[in-house]
């Protein structure tokens, strides 16, 4: 193309700028990673060159490396006009990747020398003198570097300086970019481990494999894991650490889609207003466990009604003469003792009669908010630190609870019961919609959390490896906190004499209904009551921390892109933590139960679906494969294969998609136990859906009227990088105008 510089030393026409110095700076500088292979480069030679020798004699100031410290730059300046091309030595890695770079002949490298020869005899050396062989019309700066050098060339014909400036720090190194770390990488595996691990392993997936078919349900779990979620699981890693940017300020590479970030925010904010409830509920249960008797082992307390059933008691004793149902009835002391000791539900006729909040279970929703802010407002440098309790207790705790729990009589009638394989099952069609609605929430993608987590990373971590680690010890921990929780399910079953469905169900039931009562009878109850409710706080605590760290990098780093500097984290930290923590005091009033049950079935339902739908749309069709995974091979050294390449543009936005109607479809009535919620408390609901899923579309018309220039030029630079968008409006052409950029896979 007629102005734009060839690979190498022929550069094509155009002027040069006489600050050569700051050319050579930028072309030199880390500070843009594209097309930094030294195998891409191909070099041309002419022999009609006027060369400009250094003079060796100047001394070197000593200042350069004060100032630059891993990096000391010495230029070589051929005059002439046109672009400007920086040629260093592949770094030794490269090499020992690529043999071939060490056998190149003359034409390898400008002055003719090998590849491994870049002029230099040592870090501190002066450049040898260059040969006459050289290129006319081009600039070349020679760096050379203490570790891991790179090629870079710079097209200079569509930029204009501010353009200049906006490419090469559009991606910024690590050491440039001003952006903590973490301390170390098992920090960050452990943080996103502790979100993909949250109450959901414990409380929901023993229970759908159960009801679905046994063994038979790990067949759909484990296709959906495969095809589904890990391929955007891998994706989110990917976009956080290649950028280094939070969930809404990420979307500089395709602005069209910006909703999409903050739709990710908006839904891991609603989802703290109810989630971190349930750990304060949790921390109720532990400190009303702290006693000789367990407060709801009997009928005799102040709180229960006349049905209350004793099943420690004969049928004499009791005051009802109503058939003991199983611990699920709404008349078992335990059950008793959530309603309406916890709960006190019994104040409250609805959604439309809430009251106020109760004080102890505000207190204890104080003390989760508390520590979140302790884990939160010094950013992964304190969240890195405190996940290495939270994320690994729960396995303790769970295999304590495990090793007691198989010394109970019917222990194995309960393993029996969560394994046994029902093949014919696997011909309902919601057997496989548990299946992808599980592991896809299980695993956390489109919360935008682990795009946070990730955009801490150094650059060239290995985020490959994490995101099989965690898929694997996400999976295994649902399949075993499952062993936990039907061995003491079949406990109950023999004791009681009912049926395993009788005791067996999901969700708050489950673990401060079904398993408080089951513990209840067991020697030393209240220890076996403590460790369970401390391993639900755990489990909750980095979940929680988590979703919080998505909005607070979200919302912050999008408050600095647009000039707010001074904003310091331990403010706004303050801030989302104070606005979260009052919203979510509505649900430990009396009426606050229903509140829950609203937020849990809208705030992150479909409105959570469409934010990951439109993320790897965005990323796989927009922002283009090619890209992508010439962004992976830049960070991880090689390109991701054909099976994420296919998951990432066909399989998992049709798994999101057949989801997303079979959820519409079928719509289930929202009522809790009895209570029907009225007409206007689904419209809120959806209202509260739809707040989020509309971010994508509004912020996509903003940014096509926003944006200046003709309508083509408007919805080239939407659909491309803001790095591209100054060549699009000097006229160069756009890739994504083609379509071999469309039907790349």
């Amino acid at each position: 193309m007629a102005g734009m510089p060839v690979l190498g030393n022929s550069v094509g026409a155009g002027e040069l700028r006489d600050n050569s110095r700051d050319a050579s700076n930028r072309s030199s500088s880390s500070g843009s990673r594209r097309g930094s292979s030294p195998h891409h480069a191909q070099e041309h030679e002419t022999s009609d060159a006027t060369v400009h020798k250094p003079d060796l004699t100047r001394p070197r100031p000593t200042s350069y490396e004060r100032e630059y410290h891993d990096k000391v730059p010495t230029m070589a300046t051929l005059s002439g006009a046109g672009g400007v091309v920086t040629h260093t030595a592949p770094s030794y890695e490269e090499q020992r990747a690529n043999p071939a770079l060490l056998s190149r002949g003359a034409t390898s490298t400008p002055g003719g020398r090998s590849a491994r020869d870049d002029g230099y005899c040592s870090a501190s050396s002066t450049p040898r003198a260059c040969d006459n062989k050289s290129t006319k019309g081009s600039v070349v700066t020679l760096s050379c570097y203490k570790k891991e050098p790179k090629i870079q060339i710079e097209e200079e014909c569509f930029y204009s300086e501010a353009s200049k400036r906006l490419r090469t720090n559009s991606i910024k190194t690590e050491a440039d970019d001003g952006r903590e770390t973490w301390g170390t990488g098992a920090d960050f595996l452990l943080s996103i481990i502790g979100f993909a691990v949250d109450l959901a392993n414990v409380w929901r997936f023993p229970y759908l494999c159960y009801r679905n078919g046994g063994g038979a349900f790990l067949i759909p779990y484990t296709l959906m894991l495969v095809f589904g979620a890990v391929p955007l699981f891998y994706m989110e890693l990917i976009l956080g650490q290649y950028n280094r940017q939070g969930p809404i300020t990420l979307w500089k590479i395709c602005p069209l889609f910006k909703g999409v970030g903050f739709c990710a925010v908006m839904v891991a904010f609603y989802v703290s207003f109810y989630y971190n409830v349930i750990i304060g509920w949790a921390f109720y249960f532990l400190m009303s466990s702290a006693r000789s008797e367990l407060p709801w082992v009997h009928c005799d307390n102040s709180w229960n009604t006349e049905q209350c059933w004793d099943s420690g008691r004969i049928n004499g004793t009791n005051k009802t003469d109503v058939r003991y149902q199983g611990p699920l009835s709404h008349f078992t002391p335990a059950s008793e003792f959530f309603h309406r000791a916890v709960l006190e539900m019994q104040h409250s006729e609805g959604l439309n009669d809430l009251g106020f909040p109760k004080w102890q279970l505000a207190i204890c929703l104080g003390l989760v908010y508390v520590t979140l802010y302790l884990s939160l407002f010094k950013g992964v440098k304190s969240s890195g630190k405190v996940v290495w309790m939270t994320a690994t207790m729960p396995y303790v705790v769970l295999s304590i609870l495990l090793a007691r729990g198989l010394l109970l009589p019917g222990a194995t009638r309960g393993i029996a019961y969560y394994l046994q394989p029902e093949l014919t099952r696997l011909k309902d069609t919601q057997v496989w919609v548990d299946a992808a609605v599980q592991i896809f929430y299980s695993v956390g993608a489109g919360f935008g959390v682990h795009l946070s987590y990730a955009s801490y990373n150094t650059f060239h971590n290995n985020c490959y490896r994490d995101c099989l680690v965690t898929t694997l010890v996400n999976c295994f921990t649902s399949f075993f906190s499952g062993f936990v929780i039907f061995t003491y399910l079949g406990f109950m079953s023999h004791k009681q004499g009912v049926p395993i469905s009788s005791v067996a169900t999901e969700g708050p039931g489950l673990v401060f209904q079904v398993y408080p009562e089951a513990v209840a009878t067991l020697p030393g109850a209240s220890l076996w009551a403590m460790l369970f409710f401390f391993m639900l706080i755990m489990l909750g605590l980095d979940s929680g921390m988590g979703g919080l760290e998505c909005v607070i990098t979200g919302l912050l780093d999008q408050a600095r892109a647009c000039g707010a500097q001074w904003l310091r984290r331990e403010h706004f930290t303050l801030l989302v933590v104070c606005v979260s923590f009052c919203v979510a005091c509505i649900n430990v009033t009396p009426g606050g139960i229903y509140m829950f049950h609203l937020l849990d079935t809208y705030a992150a339902g479909i409105s959570l679906l469409c934010s990951a739908l439109f993320e790897a749309v965005a990323v796989s069709w927009f922002y283009g494969l090619k890209r992508f995974s010439d962004d992976v091979e830049e960070m991880l050294g090689f390109r991701p294969g054909i099976y994420w390449r296919i998951c990432w543009k066909f399989v998992s936005p049709t798994f999101i998609i057949g989801v997303v109607v079979f959820g519409l479809l079928y719509q289930q009535p929202l009522q809790y136990q009895h209570y029907t919620y009225p007409p206007w408390a689904v419209v809120l609901g959806w209202g509260l859906a739809c707040s989020s899923i509309l971010m994508i579309p509004i912020v996509a018309i903003y940014k096509l009227v926003s944006t200046p220039g003709t309508f083509k030029q408007r919805l080239a630079c939407c659909i491309s990088p803001e790095s591209e968008h100054e060549a699009i409006r000097n006229g160069a052409p756009v890739s994504r105008f083609t379509w071999q950029h469309w039907l790349y896979v």
